[in-house]
């Protein structure tokens, strides 16, 4: 079982002489396999809570704990993707990946094979000796993925990763996350702006308010998902009641 456990989270900020709570006792829990979406408005602290949860910033109170150890700082059993892309440019799509084994003590013939796996299932064997420069803005994020899989974290923990994509490439990537995210089989919370992914994607989606949780919606949508899918009226209806919550107005009662 690998879960992520949060338990009345608090965070706030400090700027000179004024105080601003971003977190307000937040309680949520990731299951085992689960792929989870945070949505909400700009603001609302949803890129504090994965921050957080990746062990990248501290907070005032609460607890944060994958598989009950609770977490103090940024570890191996977490990979983190961001919305931009973070790659060495002196390296290649291979070392880029390789980087993080070798820090993690790996023979320099296991980081190879790792690196040329996680590469294949990201579609980019034949781009593993370019170098960040030589690719695309959805080779460069496919990299990213490949790097953060390739020391297999219990859990996944992306920030806006198609935020910067055309339209075109964001579904490419979309479609591309569920199917690594089938063979994998672990844990993801996933922060978007965007609810048309978030239900794409997810089997649940929180949405925040400012600082606290405001609901939850689980998504039955049948898998693997196609782009199809976004044109069918159970999809259209659950992203519709998503944005109601966000906006603050009460759900459409049948």
């Amino acid at each position: 079982m690998s879960t992520l456990t949060i338990q009345g989270l608090t965070k706030t900020f400090v700027t000179g002489k004024q105080r601003k709570q971003v977190l307000k006792c937040i309680d949520l829990t990731l299951a085992d396999n689960e792929f989870v979406s945070i949505v909400g408005t700009s603001g609302c602290g949803k890129s504090t809570l994965l921050s957080i949860a990746a062990g990248l910033e501290d907070y005032d109170d609460g607890a944060v704990s994958v598989d009950g150890a609770v977490i103090d700082g940024a570890g191996m059993d977490r990979g983190v993707v961001f919305q931009s892309y973070t790659l060495l440019p002196w390296l290649t799509a291979r070392q880029n990946v390789e980087f993080a084994l070798k820090a993690a003590g790996r023979s320099a013939s296991e980081c190879r094979e790792i690196a040329d796996e996680h590469l294949a299932l990201v579609n980019l064997s034949a781009a593993a000796d370019a170098f960040p420069n030589e690719l695309s803005g959805g080779m460069k994020q496919r990299v990213a993925i490949a790097r953060a899989l390739s020391y297999r974290p219990k859990i996944l923990l992306m920030d806006e990763p198609f935020g910067a994509l055309d339209a075109m490439t964001r579904r490419q990537m979309q479609e591309l996350l569920t199917q690594v995210w089938e063979t994998h089989r672990l844990t993801v919370m996933f922060v978007t702006h965007d609810v048309e992914e978030a239900v794409f994607l997810s089997d649940r989606i929180v949405v925040m308010g400012i600082g606290t949780i405001k609901a939850t919606f689980d998504v039955p949508l049948p898998r693997p998902r196609h782009e199809e899918l976004a044109s069918s009226a159970d999809f259209i209806d659950l992203q519709r009641q998503v944005l109601r919550s966000i906006r603050g107005q009460e759900p459409i009662r049948a």
